[in-house]
């Protein structure tokens, strides 16, 4: 899942309004992120096969400090944490925020990827699949998008004129990569994809606080 992972970081925005949209953003990729790094490190591991399955060519067979059970939760209170204590209050419900944000990256993944989510160390893996299904797995995607955006328009209201325009010509944005994803040909090799992966991260972050910066809510 790519872009389906954003769905949850609009969605939570209304219950922590002084975390801003773009941290978000980068809590519901921060596993992905060290996924990332790891892979460059060589530490993590993957193959790039073809027709692994519909909606991803990616065979991750090991990767159990970021995608693992354990990784995961404790990588995500790690963000939380390190948030909480750049706030000057609400510390705890920032910390629970960013935490959520960041762990339901391995929630949804757990419901696209075959079984690879290791529930301890290197084994015990978990995974329903649906990437197997193109036609399941990318309105999924969309639809975890869509929900959370519209969450986030309707609690997190515009302050500016024609302030969702821009909120809404993201997500039209976001999708439309997805749909370019699902059917643009594989990547040639880990280490490539893993820095166009953080690339994207970023990228897709920066904008988040343009967005939230035209509707007058940053």
């Amino acid at each position: 899942m790519f872009i389906g992972h954003y769905g949850p970081a609009f969605g939570l925005k209304p219950l922590c309004k002084p975390v801003p949209l773009w941290l978000l953003f980068i809590a519901v990729q921060w596993l992905d992120v060290g996924w990332s790094l790891l892979v460059l490190g060589g530490i993590e591991k993957l193959r790039i096969v073809p027709g692994f399955t519909e909606g991803s060519p990616l065979d991750l067979y090991y990767m159990p400090y970021t995608h693992g059970l354990a990784g995961a939760l404790l990588l995500s209170l790690l963000l939380g944490a390190v948030t909480a204590c750049c706030l000057r209050g609400g510390r705890l419900r920032a910390l629970l925020i960013v935490a959520a944000a960041s762990f339901s990256h391995w929630l949804l993944d757990l419901l696209v990827h075959v079984p690879d989510l290791p529930l301890y160390d290197n084994t015990l893996k978990v995974g329903l699949g649906l990437w197997r299904h193109l036609w399941i797995s990318l309105p999924l995607e969309l639809v975890s998008l869509g929900i959370g955006a519209w969450l986030y328009a309707r609690y997190v209201p515009a302050q500016r004129a024609h302030g969702d325009r821009w909120l809404w010509s993201f997500v039209a944005a976001m999708a439309a990569l997805e749909i370019y994803n699902a059917f643009a040909p594989p990547p040639t090799e880990p280490a490539g994809m893993a820095v166009m992966a953080l690339i994207a991260y970023g990228l897709l972050a920066a904008l988040a606080a343009v967005v939230e910066r035209a509707r007058g809510t940053a």
